[in-house]
This record gives C-alpha cells, structure tokens and sequence, in this order.
C-alpha cells in the first residue's frame, strides 16, 4: 500500500508556496559546513559538476510501494508548481535530495531505521559549490514573512563564515572487532546454489552481497570520514545522507546510475572485476587480462545490453563509448559509458525508475534474480545498491548506485558488498573480490 507524506516546517498542500533565496558566500570548506549544522543532512560530491551540503528540513517526500517513484515525482512537482526562487541561478535553484530502498518491499528496521523505501529531503538551507562560486540557498514553504527568510539567510551565513576553520580530518576512529555474512563456507553454498539456476537456465546473472559489521574503538566523525574519503577516492561519487538523529547512509561509489540534463543523459556500465598490482607492470597485467577475461566480459555485456533495453523506450538515440579499464585504489572494473538523447522531456525518476536495478547490482532476468537474492542473502539490502541522489524543479537531476557504502551510528557500522555471479564464476574468487570491494570504507574507518 502506497503512502506519502510531508514533514518538517511544510506540506505538500495545494496552497503550498516554497519561497528560496540566496546569496553568494566566500570560500567555505565542505567539511566545516556538514561538521557545523544539525541531521537531516545530506552531501553530494561528484568527480565533476557542483557539489553541495544540504541540512534541515523544509519538507521531506517518503513513499513507499510499487509506486514509489511516481509517488515522489508527484509530490514535487505540486511542490515546485508554486515557487518563488528569485530568478536563482542554476547552481543555486533548490534540490531535493534522498534516495530509495533497493526493494520496495523495505522496512526501515536496524540498522536502516529511518530510511524508508522512498525518502527526499527538501534542505532547509544548502550550499553549492559550482566552478569558482559558492552559494547558500535558504528553502521555506509557506514562509511567515519575506523579512523572516531574510533573517535567516543573514543568520546562516553567519555561522557558516564562523565555521571555516579547518585543520584537516582526525584521525579514524579504528576497527575494534568484525562480524560477517555470510561465513566463507556459506558463500561458497551460495554461490554452488546460484550457479546451478543459472546453468538449469532460470537466470543468466545474480549478483550476490555480502555484509560486514564492525564495532569501532570511537564514535564515528561523519565529516571526518567525508574528507578521508574525498582524499583518497577523488574520482568517485562521494555521497551522505542522514534522514534524522539516527543512522547515516555514506560512500564513495565508482558507478552513475544516471545524469539527466535537458533531454541528455549520461550513465554506463560498469562489471567485471579485478585486483590492483603491487607494481606498474603487475597492475597492467592485471588490467590486460581482465580486458581479455570471457567471464568478465560476459558479464559486463549483460549490464550493457539491459542499459540499452531500458533507456530504449524513452530515446531517439542511444550511443555507447569504448569499453575501458577503470582504475580505482583497490580494484579495477570494465566500464563502458552510454549517452542518449530523450525523445520528449522526461523527469530523472522516470529514467531511474526505468534503470534500477541493473544488473551489475541484481540480475537477469530481473525477477527471476530478485527472487534469488530473497531466498538467499541473510540481510536487508536496505538502500545498498539503490538509487540515492538529487533532482530540482526542472526534473533534471543526478543518481549513484549506492555500493562501496556503509551505514553507521554511534560506534557500529554495517558495510556492503557483492559480486556478479555468472556460470563460469569460482566461489572464491567471488569471495576475494567483495574483500576487495570492502576497501574504500575500510580505508576510511581503520
């Protein structure tokens, strides 16, 4: 059963008005800002285009069910139909920003609480670093008074230029202890049993995750680990977002769902997998045979060839690039970028909607693979996997696939992980892989 709602100092009501402005600010550091204001708080920190900091909430969208898309497509637009952002500029308009469950079948149970199926968050303030300009954007709905959002706009700036100080992240709060699942010996049944359905030909690829729970020697820094991560992992899309007082949703994924801009969008394929070498040419190597690897080029192919399917009914035109290495700290993966132009405007949730799950992170054919990852992880996905990013008035937006992630609280933190299982895949080179796939948050709490 679907159900919708608002929150914070708003609704979504027919009457509804949301009234921004802004300003521009001097150079400010992203981890000062995040470090300085109150949840909900999101982040958003791409290898190219603007990034921003989000806190507050002038209204928050949540959704669940099968309609959870169109649910939240259609509260924001009554949302945005009456607004008054003082002719912003593009880098300063409003955004929502949240994301979804992978299943819509999620409960926001530990150690997700607070994360339901579909969750968007409308900043009360944000702000944007675009080129070399920097800008807060304040956001109210049904405001008491122009002077009153005025107010506020001084008072935020004001403890934003007092919040500059930045002398670099602590250091990380350390691993005291890991729990994971499954046991070695379980995945390798796992993976015995998920072969086998593809081989009795129900499914042509599942992809398989696997969690990691760690117990940490301090309480977690969230814009500690943010600038950790930002330093070693520069070509990612950074990501943060905490829905409340609760847990926090974070990463640094390697993989664009989907970037819409007007009618274009730009996303790709991204599976296969191998290690880093210790040296240049063990790294080449290394690089060359995973270019060459039947397997893994196998199961890349069918992440491209569903990208393609799915972007089909909605393009005039869709184009693929040069199937390439892409290079990160701990492992390389097989990536291929796909460009297409729309036939007819379109909102980014269609076009996630239409994309998620692909099948780097589900499977093929898609229900078939579902039903294989129910029966068999012993763990909610919660929003591992899924779609979380932005979208603003215009319906353009941007969403990452949230792997290399982890959601933490308090001391405790939960990694994620997973690998494509195809016929031809060994257990424990699927094992080896997903350690791999640890490294990024490990990197950054240990």
């Amino acid at each position: 059963m679907e159900s919708l709602r608002s929150g914070g100092d708003a609704s979504t009501r027919a009457d509804a008005a949301l009234v921004t402005r802004r300003r521009k600010l001097d150079a400010v550091s992203r981890r000062a800002v995040l470090d300085e204001f109150e949840p909900p708080r999101g982040l958003w920190t791409p290898p190219d285009g603007p990034a921003f900091v989000g806190w507050g909430a002038a209204t928050t969208l949540s959704s669940t069910g099968p309609d959870r898309f169109e649910a939240v497509r259609s509260a924001a637009d009554e949302l945005f139909s009456r607004i008054d952002a003082d002719d912003a500029p593009a880098a300063a308009r409003p955004r929502l920003v949240g994301g979804f469950a992978f299943h819509d079948g999620h409960e926001p149970e530990p150690p997700w609480t607070g994360f339901e199926s579909a969750r968007f968050v409308l900043p009360q303030a944000q702000v944007v670093w675009s080129d070399d300009d920097v800008w807060l954007t304040v956001n109210a709905v049904n405001p008491d008074s122009e002077a009153a959002l005025e107010e506020r706009l001084d008072r935020v700036a004001t403890e934003i230029e007092a919040a500059t100080a930045d002398n670099g992240p602590a250091d990380p709060p350390g691993v005291a202890s890991r729990e994971r699942c499954p046991s070695r010996s379980d995945w390798r049944d796992q993976v015995t049993r998920a072969i086998g359905r593809i081989t009795g030909g129900d499914l042509q690829k599942v992809v398989l995750a696997q969690s990691l729970s760690v117990d940490l020697d301090q309480p977690i820094s969230l814009p500690d680990v943010m600038a950790r991560l930002d330093r070693s992992y520069p070509d990612c899309q950074r990501f943060l977002f905490q829905p409340g007082d609760g847990p926090t949703f974070f990463g640094a994924t390697p993989e664009r769902l989907v970037s819409l801009s007007g009618r274009t969008v730009h996303t790709e394929a991204l599976a296969g997998s191998t290690g880093r070498g210790d040296t240049t040419e063990e790294d080449e190597w290394l690089a060359a045979e995973l270019l060459d690897s039947e397997k893994d080029i196998h199961e890349h192919e069918l992440v491209a060839d569903a990208v393609r399917t799915q972007l089909a009914p909605y393009a005039g035109s869709v184009q693929t690039g040069q199937r390439t290495i892409r290079k990160l700290p701990t492992v390389q993966h097989l990536q291929t970028p796909i460009t297409a132009e729309l036939d007819d405007a379109e909102h980014v949730l269609s076009v996630v909607e239409a994309l998620h799950p692909t099948p780097a992170v589900g499977g093929l054919p898609p229900d078939a693979a579902w039903e294989t990852i129910k029966e068999t992880e012993a763990f909610d996905r919660g929003w591992y996997a899924a779609p979380i990013g932005w979208f603003d008035a215009a319906g353009d937006g941007a969403f990452a696939v949230g792997i290399r992630s982890a959601v933490a609280e308090g001391d405790r933190a939960t990694l994620f992980a997973g690998a494509g299982i195809v016929a031809d895949s060994d257990p424990d080179r699927e094992w080896d892989e997903v350690q791999l796939k640890y490294g990024p948050m490990l990197d950054a709490l240990e």
